[in-house]
């Protein structure tokens, strides 16, 4: 093949996409020699040959799912990657072309990456509702709930159960929504899921038990600090109790010692709090 296939530019979306259009389509004779020399030689060359030339039809299809909201180079990214799989698995000697071959695996790449985006939480686990959620939409002929009929028909065009329709419907009606809300002060908004739970902080059981937990707390605070020798104790309240903490060098000259002689015996006493705390 002589055909100069250069590399994409890079930077903004449209520089890619005409860059891939000005990229000559494969003849059925150059895009066979590509794919034999790519089975058989497993030469890189070619297969890069056969990618870059098909890149048109990525963009193509990946410009259909534009509804779903998703960034089109995300969704050409994601196509490439399933022509990539493709062109690897081709095979000439079946009498179809490339790109024929090509479109199912890219669209099942774009697939798997809108169910995986679409939402923060997953709508789609099972074989029957990942069908559906590509189709539903295109069967909703109108605004609003589908009818009992209109269920029926979508499960038996689908073949579905009518359960799932219905389950399918709700999800794509739904929203993602912060668990917390957001800080907006519109009240005709969805309530956040936070303000559904009950506030337990003043509950009975639960006040005293914090209580108690507190006073245990204190207590064995007082009982380790009065482990310590006065110099330790003295220390640790100029260092840590104190509204105006002390520094190393103001203790130092205190006590007629050095600024690091302060920090070990800082450090001795906080060890030893700590052990008779976790005890």
């Amino acid at each position: 093949m002589t055909k100069d296939l250069t590399i994409l530019p890079s930077g903004s979306i449209d520089a890619y996409i005409s860059g891939a259009y000005q990229i000559p389509v494969l003849t059925p004779e150059e895009e066979r020699n590509l794919a034999l020399r790519l089975r058989d030689h497993d030469d890189p060359e070619a297969a890069r040959c056969l990618v870059l030339s098909h890149l048109r039809f990525v963009i193509r299809i990946a410009r259909g799912y534009l509804g779903y909201g998703l960034p089109l180079p995300d969704l050409i990214q994601e196509g490439t990657v399933g022509l990539m799989k493709a062109v690897r698995r081709f095979e000439p000697d079946m009498g179809v072309r490339l790109v024929s071959f090509a479109v199912h695996w890219i669209r099942a790449e774009i697939h798997e990456y809108i169910l995986r985006n679409w939402r923060i939480v997953k709508v789609a686990t099972t074989k029957a509702q990942r069908k559906l959620f590509f189709n539903l939409r295109s069967a909703k002929k109108r605004l609003g709930w589908f009818s009992h009929e209109e269920v029926q028909q979508v499960a038996r065009d689908l073949g579905v159960k009518p359960e799932t329709v219905l389950e399918m419907e709700s999800r794509l009606a739904n929203q993602d929504l912060a668990f917390d809300g957001d800080d907006s002060d519109d009240d005709d908004g969805p309530s956040a899921p936070s303000t559904y739970l009950a506030d337990l902080r003043m509950e009975p059981a639960r006040a005293l038990e914090r209580e108690d937990t507190e006073t245990d707390q204190r207590d064995r605070l007082y009982a380790a600090l009065a482990n310590l020798d006065e110099r330790s104790k003295t220390i640790l309240a100029a260092r840590w109790l104190g509204e105006k903490k002390q520094t190393l060098h103001e203790l130092a000259q205190q006590f007629d010692v050095s600024a690091e002689r302060i920090r070990q015996i800082e450090k001795n006493a906080m060890k030893k709090l700590r052990v008779q705390l976790e005890v």
